[in-house]
């Protein structure tokens, strides 16, 4: 048998393969739970966008500081263009999210948890949701205010949502500053919670939003 007759053999039963676990009941399970959220895992979406947007903070939060302290030159506006460019992306990833939180109920908690941790949990995630949306409008109204004209990663122009005015401007500036503040600290307590959950508890809330892993009814 010659390669290339080896290479249409392998293939066809890679796609008789794949057929039969289409089928197969318990394997088309496997692929809807790795797509919806389950009673005991996050599914793919919500893994993607939490991650993605895990990183883009962080980027965000560093390129914020690293443009605030720059001197004035051209790569103190490029920093600043970018760290603008990434709460325009930011803002539209947590409108995307949260459509896709309201099609799919988050995991249940672990039984065990307190009703105070119970509570902690849930006034922390709508926390980060509200900072996570009003950062980027907080940023979009300082832009705004300052007339400065600006394209979203240089092919979108982002349109004013408040008439230019420099006290706005100022005032606006210093609540986003603040908000960045108080987000820096409800991260550091997300991260600790995850960990304590990991490592003292001993339970799957970290592990559940873990890539790779996969918990089917």
């Amino acid at each position: 048998m010659s390669s290339f007759q080896r290479a249409i053999v392998c293939f066809a039963r890679e796609g008789a393969k794949r057929e039969d676990e289409m089928h197969d009941p318990a394997a088309s399970r496997y692929y809807v739970g790795m797509l919806r959220n389950t009673a005991d895992s996050w599914g793919a979406p919500a893994k993607f966008f939490h991650w993605v947007m895990a990183a883009l903070i962080l980027a965000q939060i560093a390129l914020g500081l690293t443009a605030a302290s720059w001197r004035v030159s051209p790569t103190k506006i490029e920093l600043f263009f970018w760290h603008k460019s990434t709460g325009v992306l930011i803002l539209l990833l947590v409108a995307l999210r949260l459509l896709w939180r309201l099609a799919n109920p988050a995991p249940a908690l672990p039984s065990g948890m307190p009703a105070w941790e119970r509570a902690a949990a849930r006034l922390s995630h709508l926390l980060l949701y509200a900072l996570m949306i009003a950062l980027p409008v907080t940023g979009w109204i300082v832009n705004s205010a300052s007339n400065v004209p600006f394209r979203i990663f240089w092919l979108i122009p982002l349109p004013a949502i408040v008439a230019p005015d420099e006290p706005t401007a100022d005032l606006v500036a210093w609540v986003h500053g603040g908000l960045a503040a108080l987000l820096a600290l409800v991260l550091v307590a997300h991260i600790g919670a995850a960990l304590r959950h990991h490592f003292v508890k001993r339970n799957t809330v970290l592990e559940r939003m873990l890539p790779g892993v996969w918990r089917t009814p």
